[in-house]
């Protein structure tokens, strides 16, 4: 019997109703169907006890990357539907990443950036998903890693971004960063943050990073209110590893996804690295980008003022 998963943000009735509705469609139709809720995948913010007798406080809440997998979800799940918007879709990419499912992502949120399609349109879309209509696009993820003195205190896959920044964010200080072999940097700001090309259309785009394709293999650093004319974004091969090492006296924060994450001491070093596993999704149609950001975001629409002379395809 094949198996499908189905995710779905337990928070929003209609996602819970039509979870219930897609799991009765698919049983019907001699699939082995296991449900999970999005809440799985959220990281949370890692709580800080006492200090210890050294006086520094330190995350305690450190969920290993593979043990967000849910029950039954396995490499034998040929896809699981995801029902909610752009968080429960980051949030479903870590849940079963690790085990390769491709999914299904269904909009019932608002802007859905990430996700494939509409909810009125889920019914077609099951049918083609059934005939295997389909194809499979991978997105790229990072590990992220927090150290202290070499050993691991909290890690998160991260499908959009990660940022590192003071705590209140209106607060200038000064992170080394070390990119590969490369000799170290030193960027003055707020923050910082370090995205993939799925990222580069979230936080990123607003500090003022390019916006990439999905396919090109690269991460991308972007400063947040710099304190120099001179600081930009970069972009540089997903293949080097980043560390980045806190040159301020104050706690830092880390986050992920927007999601959640851990502080950040003047002491501990924050690792970055392409991660072996993708987020991998079902497109109905073939990936287009740029039709993407038009209707998401309204790159590239025609001027009123344009000579029509010229037809586009």
């Amino acid at each position: 019997m094949p198996k499908a998963g189905i995710i779905y943000n337990d928070i929003k009735p209609i996602a819970c109703q039509v979870a219930q509705e897609l799991t009765k469609t698919l049983r019907n139709n001699g699939w082995d169907v296991f449900t999970a809720t999005g809440f799985g995948g959220l990281l949370g913010y890692a709580e800080c006890p006492p200090p210890c007798e050294t006086g520094h406080q330190r995350p305690v809440c450190h969920t290993k990357i593979e043990q967000l997998v849910p029950p039954n979800f396995d490499e034998n799940m040929m896809f699981a539907v995801v029902l909610g918007g752009d968080g429960t879709v980051l949030s479903a990419a870590r849940q079963v990443a690790p085990k390769g499912i491709p999914l299904l992502t269904v909009n019932t949120g608002h802007l859905g950036f990430l996700t494939e399609m509409y909810l009125q349109h889920l019914d077609e879309a099951i049918a083609q998903l059934l005939a295997g209509e389909y194809e499979i696009e991978d997105r790229s993820m990072i590990t992220v890693q927090l150290f202290r003195d070499e050993e691991l205190l909290w890690e998160a896959l991260s499908l959009n971004e990660m940022v590192l920044h003071r705590e209140p964010l209106a607060g200038m200080c000064h992170f080394e960063i070390q990119i590969g072999r490369h000799v170290p940097v030193d960027i003055a700001a707020d923050g910082i943050i370090i995205s993939t090309p799925t990222g580069s259309t979230a936080y990123s785009l607003s500090a003022g990073g390019p916006v990439v394709t999905p396919d090109v293999p690269v991460f991308q650093l972007a400063p947040i209110c710099p304190h120099s004319l001179a600081s930009r974004a970069l972009v540089f091969s997903d293949r080097e590893p980043v560390n980045i090492f806190p040159a301020t006296s104050h706690r830092l924060v880390l986050v992920v996804d927007g999601n959640g994450g851990a502080y950040v001491l003047p002491e501990d070093r924050v690792h970055l690295e392409r991660s072996p596993y993708n987020a991998r999704f079902v497109r109905l149609q073939r990936p287009e980008f740029f039709r993407i950001l038009r209707e998401k975001l309204g790159w590239g629409l025609p001027h009123v003022a344009k000579p029509t002379s010229r037809k586009l395809p």
